[in-house]
């Protein structure tokens, strides 16, 4: 669902968000409303039908019937996409495909990105959107979003006798779906494409320059994307310019994501860097936006309404909606992409409807988690 721009008020921005608000009063009715509509992609594919997906009607009978499966349980069948058989796994043919900035055994993960999938990842703007309906901040909309995301187009892999050009999702959700939020990117998705794919300081540091040279007479009321580039972005521009971004703008909210402790172990350093303004969380992966920060309390709220999603834990695999408050598990998210699939996150309930990515699926990630919580003094507090 794409959002308006005009005319942007805080009924129309309402009607937007109750299907989200709705979806956490009552996940356990959302979730099988969700399994039902993805059924009916799934029952469009290849892997669907081996699965026998048309007989599916239950949670039960989805979990018997489709295995949860890992990057590299998918990655024949991504292969196969990729090589232009994209019926083998998704029921629409892919817009861009998306990598992942780390790495799963030494390898980047390739993930297609259908135009179900971009549709559904504008929900990452659900953060700020509520933000504006709470306060009555519609004067955010006055001005522009700094974007410092990554590029949409990084390179190009053969796959056979196709050519397969691959960028970074932040950067492919901005250039197709940014033209339909109530808010706009600055610089174009386009002029940071046009900047290369690289990776070197060199690189960010030409992404950066570029994004003062379009904003710095602009009203920046947002900044979005990956809090750490975040972070780089400011000390730039303190470096080069002498400047801090609150120097330059007043800025009301950042909406951020890719790290654990955005509103705990990095807070001090943004706030620093920016000003003071709200930062909401926003979680998410290469295969899609998961949840996002709704209030004040620093935890992020599921997209119960969008996304099926399940969590391994030590006692089995349930509903993320039926975790215990300090329970963990490992998050498995079905997607108009990929059914069962496993993330690698640990999740951590905190109070329903709060949860917390703590991290990857390594064996020191709680003891992480609870020495970041003990030297930032926030011990579990939302």
């Amino acid at each position: 669902m794409s959002i308006d721009r005009s005319p942007i008020t805080l009924e129309n921005l309402n009607l937007y968000l109750n299907p989200w608000r709705e979806s956490l009063k009552d996940p356990c009715s959302s979730q099988q409303s969700v399994l039902t509509y993805l059924l009916s992609i799934y029952r469009e594919t290849e892997y669907g039908r081996e699965h026998h997906a048309e007989k599916v009607n239950t949670i039960d009978d989805y979990r018997h019937a489709f295995p949860i499966k890992s990057h590299e349980d998918y990655k024949s069948l991504i292969q196969k996409v990729m090589a232009g058989d994209y019926h083998v796994l998704l029921n629409e043919e892919p817009v861009g495909w998306a990598i992942t900035r780390g790495t799963t055994k030494g390898e980047t993960k390739f993930i297609p990105m259908t135009p179900t999938d971009l549709g559904q990842r504008v929900s990452a703007g659900r953060a700020m959107l509520n933000y504006v309906t709470t306060t009555g901040r519609i004067d955010l909309f006055d001005g522009v979003n700094l974007n410092l995301n990554f590029p949409s187009e990084v390179g190009k892999i053969k796959i056979g006798d196709r050519e397969v050009t691959y960028g970074y999702s932040s950067g492919i959700y901005t250039k197709y779906v940014s033209t339909f939020t109530p808010i706009q990117s600055v610089p174009r998705q386009e002029e940071i494409d046009a900047l290369g794919g690289g990776k070197t300081i060199r690189d960010w540091e030409a992404r950066f320059e570029l994004a003062y040279e379009k904003c710095r007479d602009l009203n920046v009321t947002l900044v979005g994307g990956v809090a750490p580039t975040a972070l780089d972005f400011g000390r730039y521009l303190k470096r080069k310019h002498g400047k801090y971004p609150r120097d330059l703008w007043k800025t009301q909210i950042m909406t951020l994501g890719s790290v654990p402790g955005i509103n705990t172990r990095l807070e001090p350093a943004l706030k620093a860097l920016y000003g003071n303004p709200r930062i909401r969380e926003i979680y998410g992966a290469t295969e899609g936006m998961f949840g996002q920060q709704m209030d004040e309390k620093r935890a992020w709220v599921p997209n119960y309404d969008i996304f099926f999603l399940e969590v391994e834990t030590h006692t089995g695999v349930k509903m993320l909606h039926e975790m215990k408050p300090g329970e963990m598990g490992s998050l498995i998210a079905s997607t108009p992409v990929l059914p069962r699939y496993k993330i690698g996150d640990v999740i951590l309930a905190v109070k329903p409807p709060y949860f917390r990515c703590i991290g990857r699926e390594k064996w020191w990630t709680p003891w992480r988690y609870t020495w970041d919580e003990f030297t930032t003094f926030n011990l579990g507090r939302l």
